[in-house]
């Protein structure tokens, strides 16, 4: 049975390590200590829900055995969150421990200020043998690492291209399905790494990120299995503002055919494949083949079935289901070949092991899949992590813990000092008995007028309220808010003027207003009660606190 929160924590305590800044070529530090070994494995969209540790119900009816062994051997985070629910911001969090207009990704393509610190870097210069695997996806090269074997962009899930020190700048095409390869080339560093040195290994996957193409071998494995809908799949957005109204996350209206699901109504299926999935191009001969019958079938049984109305809404959300949580099973059984190869090479107990996505990810609720909203779905995220040395195994943490702490907890068991810039907390005070890190925390998301069109907001979250103050001008008007989007030959700028030819920008209004939940009350945020009876008092301690992260963080919306 799990260990309810922290108290029991304390006893981890008298496994303490020393300083070892100063010792930058040993593995141990001065009284002996062995410093651990640091895996950390991020997923790209990997919704909590998914994660069949967290007992949701789509998670028992698609377990993911090998990333919930790392909970029951060490700890299950059930309140982590990110401060930007989005890839690029929300990796340069991890990188730097800094919030995003802190460290300059507040948006998808361009901002990164790659002067700041990467904690690679500290790792780097302490003695660790550092080495990054996978998504990058920030637009700067990889900094602190002694080895990178990265993909290109967002990266393709078939026969991928990679770029290593070692490739000349070039991005080199490999033969294999991303989620194996990203592992291989793990494994391969594990195989050849400096014994006498402690690792940090950072292992970045592209999966589960749309269009969530499986594995060969796993195609249809769910074809079978009859998710749950959510409970707020029909969601009306009655009791909220625009921005719930404008967004284009919507299963119903914005998830496509084609892109997609892998059908469309129009045309031949194979022909019409072709010409819209950029994936199919890298196939070989026999995963083509593959392919095509597979979403050949498909296609013959939506265009028999002729659904409409809420029928065919139903049946996009478990097709969309089947092949993410396909595409997921693959990512764990990759992650049971990791904790399978510690094991045999005596690792296991002297390794961190650390799983989480870059974001939350909605799966059918409120109707919507995607992230970037401040809701709960997207802006929390699954952590579990593993450290037999002092964490307790089957251990439940209640506290709230957020992605720019991750940096200064590995920083905290290498034994080097934090920069005090760097404003996330060490999770390891949390093994030590404290309670909780933060009272409440910060979220903030800046990407828009961009895909979805999730409009720009920020807030606060405490254990259980949340405030949300949605902002900014509406569609092209929003320009004059956005550096890198003004600039001629960025990619913002490149990203933006495709939608604007498209058509995809819609005329938003400028907009200011409030959103407030309680949590508790309303675990699924159906019912804004910002502004009604009884909700001034909380109101106002919430917008204090929202007051004092923008005054304390010099934030600038």
């Amino acid at each position: 049975m799990a260990k309810k929160v922290l108290p029991l924590l304390a006893l981890a305590a008298a496994n303490t390590l020393p300083d070892v800044a100063a010792q930058p070529a040993s593995q141990k530090g001065r009284a002996g200590s062995q410093r651990p070994n640091i895996i950390y494995i991020m997923s790209d969209d990997h919704a909590y829900q998914a994660v069949s540790a967290y007992g949701h119900p789509i998670g028992r009816l698609a377990p993911t055995p090998n990333i919930d062994r790392i909970a029951r051997e060490g700890v299950r985070f059930d309140q982590a969150f990110v401060e930007n629910s989005l890839s690029s911001p929300s990796r340069a969090c991890l990188i730097t421990g800094l919030y995003s207009h802190q460290n300059g990704q507040q948006m998808l393509l361009e901002g990164i200020d790659s002067t700041r610190t990467f904690f690679s870097e500290l790792l780097q210069q302490a003695g660790y043998q550092t080495c990054m695997i996978g998504k990058w996806h920030l637009m700067c090269e990889p900094k602190g690492f002694d080895s990178y074997h990265v993909l290109y962009d967002q990266g393709s899930y078939w026969n991928p291209e990679f770029k290593s020190p070692t490739s000349d700048g070039k991005y080199i095409r490999e033969e294999g399905y991303a989620t194996d390869l990203i592992t291989d080339h793990a494994i391969d560093f594990l195989d050849h790494r400096d014994a006498s040195k402690p690792f940090c290994l950072l292992v970045h996957h592209k999966a589960p990120h749309r269009s969530w193409f499986p594995d060969v071998k796993y195609l249809g494995m769910y074809d079978n299995t009859e998710f749950p809908l959510p409970e707020t799949m029909w969601d009306d957005y009655s009791t909220r503002g625009s921005a719930a109204h404008t967004q284009k996350m919507s299963i119903d209206k914005d998830m496509e055919l084609a892109l997609d699901l892998k059908v469309d109504s129009v045309g031949r299926p194979v022909d019409r494949f072709r010409r819209t999935i950029a994936e199919y191009g890298r196939l070989n001969a026999d995963e083509r083949k593959a392919y095509e019958q597979y979403f050949g079938d498909r296609y013959n049984r939506f265009q028999r079935d002729s659904l409409t109305g809420r029928a065919l809404v139903e049946w996009k959300y478990q097709t969309y289901l089947r092949d993410y949580l396909s595409v997921i099973h693959s990512i764990d059984e990759n992650v049971g070949r990791l904790l399978r190869y510690l094991d045999e090479h005596g690792l296991a107990e002297n390794t961190i092991v650390v799983y989480a996505s870059d974001q939350g990810f909605y799966l059918g609720e409120h109707g919507w899949f995607d992230k970037r909203f401040m809701y709960e779905e997207s802006l929390r995220t699954p952590l579990v992590m593993r450290y037999p040395r002092d964490i307790p195994a089957g251990t439940v943490s209640t506290a709230m813990v957020q992605n720019i702490d991750y940096a200064p907890t590995f920083l905290d068991y290498a034994g080097v000092k934090q920069p005090k810039q760097m404003t996330g907390h060490s999770l390891r005070a949390l093994f030590k008995g404290k309670k909780r890190l933060r009272k409440s925390l910060y979220y903030h998301y800046y990407d828009y007028p961009a895909w979805h069109l999730a409009r720009k907001h920020d807030g606060v979250r405490t254990d259980r309220y949340k405030l949300i103050h949605f902002y900014g001008h509406g569609g092209e008007r929003a320009l004059q808010e956005n550096k890198y989007q003004q600039q001629a030959g960025t990619r913002e700028n490149n990203s933006y003027k495709g939608m604007a030819q498209s058509g995809y920008i819609t005329n938003d209004p400028d907009i200011d207003y409030y959103e407030l939940y309680d949590l508790q009350a309303d675990p699924h945020e159906l019912n804004n009660i910002y502004g009604q009876p009884g909700t001034e008092r909380i109101t106002r301690k919430l917008m204090r606190e929202l007051l004092r992260y923008r005054k304390q963080l010099q934030v600038k919306e």
